[in-house]
């Protein structure tokens, strides 16, 4: 197990996605995923308010609704580490305080809880001042419905600001940082935000970490991609640069006997100030490629041959 950052939530390095529950994953494949998920050793279960509001005959919650029924049905609450986030669902939209309350409380309806784990702030919200914000985050925490505050899709600068106001006026600080990180998206994390993480203790659960699917290997035409559900995301990943990444994995990946996003995985895992990757599985038999990253440790050497491969990549 590992820590988030100051707190006391202990976590399998691997943070299962919730983003393919309501969309690519019925109920039924859901639980299923799920079931497989806890039965490998998983405890750890990300999600949004917002997901997946963005699929035609959707209206944002479908994932957290979902979450909510297969707890209810298994039972072992207190044996998983939930997180979620609140600003981009579409009757919550942004953070002011009210807002943030009002859909606190949709969100534990939904999961069918009395408390949030680890509770983001999915995006920023400028027209808000950020002292109010964190003064509705802090109300949650101190009354029991949040357990620890995180932050995901911050600049730098905001993140700095974020925890001065903590400071200043005595606020839950925030221990975990959710960015986009992965073998072609190694930027801006590693110039910007992996100090911040440094410097304010947060664990990073990096998302998109295998880049909707690129680093799994799927996907080696322009063919692949057109058919695919996520074309709008990995079309920006797909490049000479992209796929020589791929080829480097599939190298490793043949060396150790492992899928490739297994290897994918177990780089991104081993980068400073990571705690979990955030990896989706549509189907339960996904999941064996994302659980076998969490035991391969790659050397020295294969880490320095895929840190050069995707210097190349330009990050979109």
């Amino acid at each position: 197990m590992t820590r988030i950052g100051r707190s006391d939530l202990d976590v399998l390095p691997l943070n299962l996605g919730g983003n393919t529950f309501g969309w690519t994953s019925d109920r039924d494949t859901s639980f299923a995923v799920l079931d497989a998920f806890i039965s490998a050793g998983g405890n750890f279960i990300d999600t949004s308010d917002s997901y997946m509001a963005s699929i035609p005959g959707n209206s944002g919650g479908e994932s957290e609704t979902i979450l909510g029924q297969w707890l209810t049905a298994r039972g072992g609450r207190d044996d998983v580490v939930l997180a979620t986030k609140v600003s981009r669902h579409p009757d919550f939209l942004g953070l002011a305080p009210d807002n943030i309350a009002k859909a606190a409380e949709a969100s534990l309806q939904r999961l069918h809880t009395d408390h949030i784990d680890l509770y983001y702030a999915h995006y920023d919200d400028p027209d808000v001042p950020l002292e109010d914000t964190l003064g509705a985050f802090d109300s949650l925490v101190r009354t029991g419905k949040v357990r620890y505050l995180g932050i995901s899709n911050y600049s730098p600068e905001r993140i700095s600001e974020w925890l001065a106001i903590c400071e200043a006026n005595g606020f839950a600080k925030p221990v975990a940082l959710q960015p986009h990180y992965s073998l072609v998206a190694r930027e801006p994390f590693e110039s910007t935000l992996r100090p911040q993480a440094e410097n304010f203790d947060l664990g990073v659960m990096p998302y998109w970490a295998l880049a909707s699917g690129f680093l799994t290997g799927k996907y080696r035409t322009q063919a692949d991609v057109d058919g695919a559900a996520r074309k709008r995301i990995v079309d920006g990943y797909f490049s000479p640069e992209g796929l020589a990444v791929v080829d480097e994995l599939a190298v490793i990946a043949a060396a150790h006997d492992v899928e490739i996003a297994t290897v994918a995985l177990a780089w991104t895992r081993q980068q400073s100030t990571v705690v979990a990757p955030i990896a989706s599985a549509r189907i339960p038999g996904q999941l064996d490629a994302l659980m076998a990253s969490i035991d391969l440790e790659l050397s020295d050497a294969e880490l320095r041959r895929l840190d050069t491969v995707s210097a190349a990549v330009v990050t979109n």
